[in-house]
């Protein structure tokens, strides 16, 4: 199983190959409080995955899917079922009809649950009549073994560069949610250009706190640490009160994260600065949602290290542009330069490409070939121009003289206040420069008149005390009057999706505005 041989960078193409070239004795994957998988032990493991997978009839094209929680064997779980099938990674904390939904929807095979699991999804599996495979854990962290309530046979074919390696949802916040299918080449490609954004080597190691459920966990922390042969200490997830702990524990060179974490982070650093003048982060990364300026700016000087926000989506296997890792080459407020695929500006509605505001689009070979079976989203969001096939991001934005790529927002997140369009993270970044100001969300509220108006919902920092119209003062005196949120809600907590983001659309519903 695999590729034994060494091969250069440049030669990947699989999962298999990801892992194959690098030091036997290197830690791969790990966890705090627990001991490190090597590469030796993971490629092990991989040709023990196959072995259990083909003795029950799954084969190289059939479907896993995955309902592990956050930790080092969800991490493994996906890198080895990867190299002999084709991933499903699902959210444990589904209800069992979007269990039922996904894994009927994904054509599911087969489900990996942890030994002694008892929830939703294996009522749904049993219903289904899928195969279901128990993992249980064994040390060092990632290391486990797989049992499954059936046995077959399946030919030893290994997934090739064109296999699908992974297939994930969109949130489906408007409309149902559409499939992507990410090939192993896609996969390989975007964890080969995020290696090279960061400029990681072996001897880095990430710190992950996002859930593996996700792209940006899956790709950016886990494949690309893999890709550069360097280490990956898996949390059980994001939690606030124990990240500097861990950070103490792990000692990483980095940690990627959303921007919600990454200001709960903050929230607590004060009281954590001899963890933080220990440390020997070379950098910090955000993606997955716009980091306000004043947020990036704040971390910077508080670990003394460079922040670097990049751009990613599922159908690009997450990251289309980075901020150059170099200090001082990080620009507040843009996602970057282009870093993988090329990047250009389509006009909104004709298929074209143009100069100046418009839609994101990319072409490369770490986009998606297409939605699954869903050829009106195909039809939709693919187009061809200048010899290329173009992927439509959904997001409005431009680039400055410099090359860098800020965003405007999602399209249909813009707020249309009569005829005036209003860009939400404008207001967000005006938000974010207010004193007491710890998180914000700026978000379309129904109007009978205007068809749309601005509302804004802000949780305020610890011990700070504002109200919503010294909150709208402050704004005024910086935006033009249309753009002023004429609703602020000061929150406890503002709802976020199950990745930890901010979640814009269905917002005033939510909080009874609508």
């Amino acid at each position: 199983m695999g590729i034994s041989i060494k091969q250069g960078k440049s030669n990947m193409k699989t999962l298999s190959d990801l892992i194959s070239g690098h030091s036997g004795t290197s830690r791969a994957i790990g966890a705090p409080g627990r001991g490190w998988m090597t590469y030796d032990g993971l490629r092990k493991l991989s040709r023990d995955v196959n072995s259990s997978l083909r003795k029950s009839g799954i084969g190289a094209s059939d479907r896993v899917a995955i309902v592990l929680p956050n930790g080092p064997e969800m991490a493994a779980a996906f890198v080895t079922i990867a190299q002999s099938a084709t991933t499903a990674p699902l959210n444990p904390a589904y209800r069992e009809e979007e269990f039922a939904f996904y894994l009927e929807d994904l054509k599911a095979r087969a489900l990996v649950v942890a030994a002694g699991y008892d929830g939703p999804a294996l009522a749904v599996a049993e219903r289904f009549g899928m195969i279901v495979f128990e993992l249980t854990s064994l040390e060092p962290a990632g290391n486990f073994t797989l049992s499954a309530n059936l046995t077959g046979e399946a030919t030893a074919a290994v997934p090739g560069a064109d296999d699908i390696a992974l297939i994930l949802h969109t949130s489906g916040t408007t409309s149902r949610p559409k499939i992507v299918p990410l090939l192993q080449s896609n996969v390989v490609a975007s964890a080969k250009n995020i290696m090279k954004s960061l400029a990681l080597t072996e001897d880095d190691c990430c710190l992950n706190v996002m859930p593996l459920f996700h792209i940006h966990g899956l790709v950016a922390a886990v494949s690309a640490s893999l890709a550069a042969g360097s280490s990956i200490s898996c949390a059980p997830g994001f939690d606030a009160l124990k990240f500097y702990g861990w950070l103490e524990e792990v000692d990483p060179s980095w940690y990627t994260a959303v921007p919600t974490m990454h200001q709960a982070i903050l929230a607590r650093a004060p009281r954590n600065q001899a963890i933080i003048e220990k440390s020997r982060l070379r950098f910090l990364r955000s993606s997955s949602s716009s980091l306000p300026g004043p947020v990036m700016i704040q971390l910077a000087e508080t670990f003394g290290a460079p922040v670097v926000e990049a751009y990613g989506m599922t159908e690009a296997a997450h990251q289309m542009c980075c901020n150059p890792i170099e200090p001082g080459r990080q620009k507040p407020g843009a996602v970057g330069l282009p870093a993988g695929p090329e990047v250009r500006i389509a006009h909104e509605t004709e298929n074209r490409l143009i100069d100046g505001l418009g839609e994101v689009s990319i072409s490369g070979p770490n986009v998606t070939p297409g939605y699954e079976a869903n050829p009106e989203a195909n039809e939709k969001n693919f187009f061809e121009a200048e010899g290329k096939r173009w992927f439509r991001t959904g997001d409005q934005g431009m680039f400055d003289e410099d090359g860098y790529l800020s965003l405007t927002g999602r399209l249909k997140e813009i707020i249309n206040r009569g005829g005036e369009k209003i860009s939400p993270l404008e207001v967000d970044g005006i938000l974010s420069d207010h004193p007491s100001v710890a998180q914000c969300v700026t978000f379309a509220i129904p109007h009978d008149k205007l068809g749309e108006e601005v509302g804004a919902a802000v949780v305020l920092k610890e011990g700070q005390v504002a109200t919503d119209a010294e909150i709208r003062e402050f704004l005024a005196a910086r935006l033009a009057a249309f753009k002023v949120p004429r609703t602020v809600l000061i929150l406890d907590e503002i709802p976020k999706g199950a990745t930890g983001k901010l979640q814009r659309i269905g917002l005033a519903e939510k909080l009874g505005l609508a």
